[in-house]
């Protein structure tokens, strides 16, 4: 996370708590928490989807030889 100390993530946590409230934290992680996971799946398919292209274009490559 940087170079984020105890003190700046207590600042950030009591910041959290004041903007949504007790009740909200948890629906509000949980929707970062499902956001990190669409990324993390759409990061997975676009790496495994170049490294497929990839293996494809080196296949041809050297069928062409």
């Amino acid at each position: 996370m940087g170079n984020l100390g105890f003190q700046e993530i207590l600042i950030i946590a009591v910041v959290i708590l004041v903007l949504f409230g007790g009740r909200k934290i948890p629906e509000f992680m949980r929707g970062i928490g499902k956001g990190i996971r669409e990324f993390n799946d759409a990061k997975n398919n676009v790496k495994k989807e170049l490294e497929e292209g990839m293996n494809e274009k080196d296949s041809t490559s050297g069928d062409s030889k």
